[in-house]
């Protein structure tokens, strides 16, 4: 994949203390477009499509809204606890912002746990971004795989 002026762009953006505190990169130093690239070919994988995958997440999103931070079960298998801390992140690549609501998504029957953001589904779904090794809102592909799937 070939690191375009809009993604050097957004991996300025990306880095600790320009959006967020942490940044959107983690412990990596590699180029966003290498990121990107390698990301989607563990989500093929895992067997995960970014569309299907967005789908899950901002459906949890917005399912979890429904407890007002307190945890609800979804459709039998996950418990969705939404907080809104209020305010909103832009996305590095500047089209649009979004709200900083925080989803803990719980595999019911492993607990095994999820956090994702307004802002990660939109990563996921719009720039094919999962975030770099080592940050804290990274969305691993085996993870979403055996937590919103199996």
């Amino acid at each position: 994949m070939k690191m375009t002026p809009a993604m050097a762009e957004a991996q300025k953006n990306m880095q600790p203390g320009v959006i967020t505190e942490e940044g959107f990169l983690g412990d990596e130093s590699i180029p966003l477009s290498d990121m990107i690239a390698r990301d989607e070919a563990e989500m093929a994988d895992a067997g995960l499509t970014y569309d299907e995958t967005a789908e899950k997440l901002e459906y949890f999103l917005r399912e979890g809204q429904r407890g007002l931070g307190e945890p609800v079960t979804v459709d039998e298998k996950w418990l969705i606890r939404v907080v809104d801390p209020r305010g909103q992140l832009p996305c590095p690549f500047r089209d649009g912002f979004f709200h900083k609501i925080t989803a803990e998504i719980t595999r019911k029957s492993t607990g095994e746990k999820l956090v994702v953001t307004d802002l990660s589904a939109h990563l996921l779904r719009e720039h094919r971004f999962i975030e770099g090794r080592g940050s804290g809102f990274r969305l691993e592909p085996k993870a979403l795989k055996r937590v919103l799937f199996d």
